[in-house]
């Protein structure tokens, strides 16, 4: 099953005081997610982006009785950060362990997909 996260930073200025949006999506069972964030950067948003969906998944097993997925996400830095292809900002040290956490529970695979790849990524943000 193919999941996918991200996020968009919103504009400085903007009335609910948060820096960007994160979603995800999961296609095959017609589920998207998204939601207000206060990260402090970009990779910040994107790790609580993809939490949240790992977060759904462990938390509604009975949608997923294939255990395989596999999951997209649009910031090369976290994806490769979680694949341990490049080093890990200590500051997201605890992002990293529930990740890992998740990794190790479900044994998803992860991959860098371009945004215009997600056949969700335009409505979550519109």
């Amino acid at each position: 099953m193919e999941c996918y996260f991200g996020s968009v930073a919103l504009p400085q200025d903007n009335e609910i005081n948060k820096t960007a949006v994160v979603a995800f999506s999961i296609p095959e069972l017609g589920i998207k997610f998204k939601a207000p964030f206060a990260g402090v950067n970009d990779d910040h948003s994107d790790f609580a982006s993809l939490l949240a969906l790992l977060e759904f998944i462990d938390g509604n097993q009975k949608y997923f009785s294939r255990k395989a997925f596999q999951i997209y996400g649009s910031n090369l830095s976290v994806v490769n950060q979680v694949n341990q292809q490049q080093e890990l900002n200590v500051a997201f040290s605890p992002l990293m362990d529930k990740a890992k956490m998740y990794r190790d529970k479900y044994r998803f695979s992860l991959e860098w997909t371009p945004s215009e790849n997600n056949p969700d990524y335009d409505s979550l943000f519109d």
